[in-house]
């Protein structure tokens, strides 16, 4: 069937009964990826099928590791640039659709991740059997791109599993466990990793055949009369997570499927609605967003970070949890506080993590066993890596390292988790600086992915490497960061959050902050982010800051502080706080806003961005981008504060910056840097 053909991307197999097995192992990639040249041997050996057909095929990954992980997403941001993203969409269309139409039952076999377009081919064929190793993940994460899929994603899952279900995990980019995928009709079947190409050859001489309510709710779902009743549903619970100026994805995704029609017009319709969508400063900022994410994940590549066994000192909110994603990740972590009772609490919510992470008791007591108690600190001895993570207060800390220190293995890493005290300044305490560095995680642990990797004058460089190998091995986005005051994310977040705090103690309502915030992109509002960070951590990182920045700490903090009501761990700060969420008071609907707070609040994060840059905090304005998206979730559709710089001009928002000073005074004054070339829009 396929003699004499040589294939670069692909390999072929035909077994005795006739069934062909197909195996994508792109060359010269760890991840099988649809760059064109592998979509156009993929074309030419679908079309050689078609004219001699086997009894079934088979499509695998020959990579040990996924499936297949999408489109080449520098190849499309190619097409972008070009404008030729229809073309190159339509021609990926019509390779799956020539899949679709083999007339024999086609499988797709998956194990390991299975992305966007790797998802589209699964779609386009008649079955699908999936693999239950929890390495096995399902998803069309388009929209986080600022587009919905093309190649036939959005056209067919609608009318496979029904469309609310369908819509929901496009708008979600959310991805499913085999299981999961399987309940919801995604999967035919699913199987061990070892028996997944067995399972596939028994779906093709024994089709299965789909059960009638997936069925009737696929065809229910998608009626006209439907379509018209749901899409205005969809698009109202869209526009509460997302604004359609902002993330226009979601919002011609459901209109693309409200509009229905066969599946060729179908296809046609998605296809245009991407071609647009993918012209936006949307998804060009997003793209960029991906290839910083990508940029992070590869700064720990390359090295053995020697870490098998992780101690954490101070079992706090931040250590304990720290210590609870250690183990989770696979490590060897002992826990130490002061007494039992300190730790106790660290414990119980490890072991509500690792149940809603890990789901199965068989996984969940590996996991509980790995993290131990250890009042006693007898878990120094032993560490690779020994992370403090106690209260703010550099005498505490250096005292800490000179207890610590002398136990330590000669080759172990010492790390704080300050989130602001200077690096120079702790390192003084530490026998040997060189391996004593800052890792910065963020709050909550489990959900944010950024980790600052502190530096300072006496770091080896080959520590830190180890340092962003160990980010990479548990799952985190490492930068690294000079160790000066506030380093890199709170040094840029605190004059947003004080100068919103500020505000409020002028009588500006904290709904009417929060909205702006959010109006301009940002994830949460400034008063409902204090309240959440803790408004003693706050006011600590504050004053920390204050002198280097300028900065004072606003008069309505303290008084809260004074009377005991940090925010949202105490049930009460700025809001009152019930189940875990903010009750913000109603706001007079004929209260009209300062038409400058957006500025206030923005304009000094950006100012601080573009020091930072100058100061030489960060290596180039890329991690800064990167640091600053990931740590505070600064608007990702606007790219980051540098690109956001550069997209709206750097003259117009110094000048804004100067306008600000001139009536609020010198905190608004620009900062070193405005000038840099760095800022121009085709830096």
């Amino acid at each position: 069937m396929f003699e004499g053909l040589r294939f670069k991307h692909w390999s072929s197999e035909c077994d005795a009964d006739g069934i062909v097995v197909l195996s994508i192992d792109r060359a010269g990639s760890s991840v099988n990826t649809f760059a064109r040249e592998v979509l156009d041997e993929l074309n030419e050996m679908v079309e050689r099928l078609s004219f001699d057909l086997p009894k079934g095929l088979i499509i695998r990954s020959g990579k040990k590791a996924g499936f297949i992980a999408g489109a080449d997403i520098s190849e499309f941001e190619g097409y972008a640039e070009a404008g030729t993203v229809l073309d190159a969409i339509s021609y990926g269309q019509r390779v799956l659709q020539g899949l679709a139409r083999l007339r024999c039952p086609t499988v797709a076999a998956i194990h390991g991740h299975c992305m966007g377009g790797g998802t589209e081919l699964a779609l386009a064929c008649k079955y699908r059997v999936a693999s239950r190793d929890p390495s096995t993940k399902i998803g069309l994460p388009e929209v986080k791109l600022g587009i919905f899929p093309g190649w036939g994603g959005s056209a067919r899952l609608p009318y496979l599993i029904g469309a609310p279900k369908a819509l929901e995990f496009m708008l979600s980019g959310r991805s499913a466990s085999a299981d999961y995928a399987r309940s919801i009709g995604l999967v035919d079947a699913v199987a061990s990793a070892e028996l997944l190409i067995e399972r596939a050859r028994e779906i093709i001489w024994r089709p299965p055949s789909r059960p009638v309510q997936q069925r009737l709710t696929a065809w229910a779902t998608n009626t006209w009369p439907a379509r018209q009743i749901l899409a205005p549903i969809m698009r109202k619970q869209t526009a509460a997570k997302a604004r359609p100026e902002h993330y226009p994805a979601p919002f011609a995704l459901i209109e693309t499927w409200r509009r229905g029609g066969s599946l060729s017009q179908r296809l046609k319709n998605e296809a245009r609605g991407v071609a647009k969508l993918a012209q936006t400063s949307t998804a060009r900022n997003l793209i960029r967003v991906f290839f910083l994410q990508e940029r992070l994940k590869g700064l720990g590549s390359g090295v053995d970070h020697g870490i098998q066994n992780v101690h954490v000192i101070g079992a706090g909110v931040m250590g304990g949890d720290i210590a609870a994603w250690s183990a989770l990740r696979g490590f060897n972590v002992t826990l130490q506080d002061r007494e039992q009772k300190y730790i106790d609490p660290a414990m119980q919510r490890a072991r509500k993590l690792f149940e809603k992470r890990l789901k199965t008791e068989d996984r969940i007591k590996p996991a509980l066993a790995r993290l131990t108690s250890d009042v006693e600190g007898k878990g120094v001895a032993a560490a690779d890596l020994v992370i403090e993570a106690i209260y703010e207060n550099a005498e505490a800390k250096e005292a800490l390292y000179k207890n610590a220190e002398p136990d330590m293995k000669s080759d172990a890493l010492l790390a704080s988790n300050t989130s602001s005290i200077p690096l120079n300044e702790l390192r003084e305490a530490v026998a040997a600086p060189a391996r004593f560095l800052g890792l910065h995680y963020f709050n909550p642990v489990a959900l944010m992915p950024l980790v600052e990797i502190v530096r300072h004058d006496k770091l080896d460089a080959a520590n830190e490497k180890r340092a962003l190998a160990f980010c990479k091995a548990i799952g985190k986005l490492p930068v690294p960061v000079k160790g000066t005051p506030g380093f890199l994310v709170n040094r840029i977040l605190m004059p947003y959050m004080l100068e919103a705090v500020r505000m409020y103690g002028e009588g500006i309502p904290g709904p009417v902050l929060d909205k702006a915030a959010k109006k301009f992109g940002m994830p949460m509002g400034p008063i409902e982010l204090a309240d959440t960070v803790g408004l003693d951590v706050a006011a600590s990182v504050g004053k920390e800051l204050s002198e280097f920045l300028n900065l004072e700490i606003p008069k309505g903090m303290e008084t809260l502080l004074e009377s005991g009501k940090r925010g949202k761990k105490d049930g009460e700060g700025f809001y009152k706080w019930e189940d875990g969420k903010a009750i913000k008071p109603e706001v007079d609907p004929d209260y009209t806003a300062p038409d400058d707070i957006e500025d206030r609040m923005i304009l000094p994060m950006l100012n601080e961005s573009v020091a930072c840059l100058h100061d030489g905090v960060v290596d180039d304005a890329d991690l800064c981008d990167a640091g600053v998206i990931f740590g505070t979730g600064f608007a990702p559709f606007r790219g980051g504060p540098i690109q956001h710089i550069r997209d709206t001009g750097a003259e117009a928002l110094k000048q804004r910056l100067q306008a600000l000073e001139k009536r609020y005074g010198p905190r608004f004054t620009p900062r070193q840097g405005w000038d840099s070339p760095t800022l121009k829009e085709d830096a």
